[in-house]
């Protein structure tokens, strides 16, 4: 009965992250929300799918770590952006599959989808978008040159927005990658973007309220 609201703030936190990663300038500041917001999403998901135990603790654990980390580095000066991307990006990365998870197990107990799992179904969406932006962030630190083909500069803002652009297959085409490395994530984000909203997320919606049919798990026998 619970679920509800943690999805609910756990598509909060998500939106916020974006709206923080699209809008405020890079910063010290930035760094530090964007790392709390990423750890808030991590957490907020396992909760959700009512993990415990040493998952949780271990989660926690990193989501501390890396906040913490964030604003050492936010006193200390400049220089640790590359170290955040990857730090976010690991910790995005368990936040989908936790969701699935949860909602899985929701619907298994209830019998029906319910409006928590639209809610856990689009923050797996944007969980899943946010990952990837992180991820084109740490190619262009790591992959020894621009990401982009056109040399525009990979901030977390650009990331964002050609991750999401990919992941909903709209593909204006201004910002583009420039190596087969950067190309093959591409493809594998837009399919997979595509896939899920065509299969899962439609699914979920067009069962909203819906009793599971008769031998379905979950189901009353």
């Amino acid at each position: 009965m619970g679920g509800a609201p943690r999805y609910g703030l756990l598509l909060t936190a998500a939106v916020l992250s974006i709206g923080v990663q699209g809008v405020v300038p890079p910063g010290r500041g930035q760094m530090v929300v964007v790392a709390t917001l990423a750890a808030a999403c991590l957490l907020l998901a396992l909760r959700a799918a009512s993990i415990s135990g040493v998952l949780l603790a271990a989660a926690t654990g990193a989501a501390v770590f890396v906040v913490g980390f964030s604003v050492v580095r936010a006193m200390t000066g400049p220089g640790a952006e590359d170290a955040m991307r990857l730090m976010n990006a690991a910790l995005l990365a368990f936040g989908p599959p936790a969701v699935a998870l949860g909602v899985l197990r929701d619907l298994q107990a209830t019998g029906r989808v319910r409006l928590q799992a639209v809610l856990g179904v689009l923050s797996l969406y944007l969980l899943i978008g946010m990952f990837f932006a992180f991820g084109y962030g740490a190619l262009d630190r790591l992959g020894g040159g621009p990401f982009f083909a056109s040399g525009d500069a990979a901030t977390t803002a650009r990331c964002l927005y050609f991750s999401f652009t990919t992941l909903t297959t709209v593909g204006y085409g201004d910002l583009v990658a420039r190596t087969d490395v950067g190309h093959t994530v591409a493809v594998f984000e837009a399919l997979l973007g595509q896939i899920y909203l065509v299969t899962v997320v439609s699914l979920i919606v067009s069962n909203l309220g819906r009793a599971a049919r008769r031998g379905a798990p979950g189901s009353s026998r």
